[in-house]
C-alpha cells in the first residue's frame, strides 16, 4: 500500500475490531485464523505507536524563547 493511501487511525482500528470478531466466533480454519492473528498484532503495533505518537505530541509546548519543551504537569501547578 502507497504511503498516500495510509490508513487513518479510525480505520485500523476498525480493521482490528473486526479481525478479533471473526477469532471470537471460533469457526475460522487454522490457516486463516493464523494470519488473521498476525495481521491483527500488527495492527495492534501501528495503532499503538500512533497513539504513542500523539501522546508525544500532545505533551509538548512552546516556551517564552519559542522552544518545544516537553509539558510537565507537576510544574504547572
Amino acid at each position: 500500500m502507497p504511503a498516500t493511501d495510509k490508513k487513518t487511525f479510525e480505520e485500523n482500528l476498525t480493521d482490528l475490531e473486526a479481525i478479533v470478531t471473526r477469532l471470537e466466533r471460533g469457526d475460522v480454519p487454522l490457516e486463516e485464523a493464523l494470519t488473521q492473528f498476525q495481521a491483527g498484532v500488527a495492527l495492534s503495533q501501528e495503532l499503538q505507536k500512533t497513539l504513542s505518537e500523539a501522546e508525544k505530541t500532545l505533551t509538548k509546548m512552546i516556551n517564552n524563547q519559542g522552544q518545544e519543551v516537553t509539558f510537565d504537569a507537576s510544574s504547572a501547578q
